[in-house]
């Protein structure tokens, strides 16, 4: 069964983690840990309990804003006009071995599952992500993102009305 768990590097085989993208396993092996335990960030990991310290993969979370400009004129009429508060995906990735198995799908699903359940605690407007590639931002474009007005590579989920 896969499970969603909080990374925890005393059980988690970082090192044996890897995606394909250099950056996203530098960060994993090095830095996700650290990032963490300062509270830069949350690591969330995907594992199979049947093997619960190989990775399949990871995504962090941290809190953002984004200025009401960037967003698309159908969002912005319903918003305030000064930095609306967001979540932040600043890294996705599953592992090679399991490319095309869907769990990017899930790990998406997952990460806005956890930021549903903290707008009902602290209000934030939607998730956002900044693609490395083209091809990360098809990926999150097939899943409903939606271009910032003035940074291509930076998309945006709303929470509202959000159907994974």
């Amino acid at each position: 069964m896969i499970e969603e768990q909080a990374l925890d590097p005393l059980k988690h085989d970082r090192a044996g983690f890897s995606c394909g993208v250099v950056e996203l396993d530098e960060y994993l092996h090095r830095f996700a840990a650290q990032q963490s335990k300062k509270g830069v960030t949350v690591v969330r990991v995907l594992v199979d309990t049947a093997a619960p310290q190989a990775i399949l993969g990871y995504y962090t979370l941290s809190a953002a804003q984004v200025d009401c400009t960037e967003l698309s004129e159908a969002d912005r009429k319903k918003l305030p006009r000064y930095p609306v508060p967001c979540f932040r995906m600043g890294r996705l990735a599953s592992s090679a071995a399991h490319h095309g198995q869907g769990i990017g799908k899930l790990l998406i699903g997952c990460a806005v599952d956890r930021c549903l359940m903290a707008k009902e605690q602290v209000a934030a407007f939607a998730l956002i992500v900044d693609a490395k590639s083209e091809d990360a931002k098809r990926f999150y474009q097939h899943y409903g993102f939606t271009t910032c007005a003035d940074s291509a590579m930076t998309l945006y989920l709303p929470l509202g009305s959000v159907a994974i």
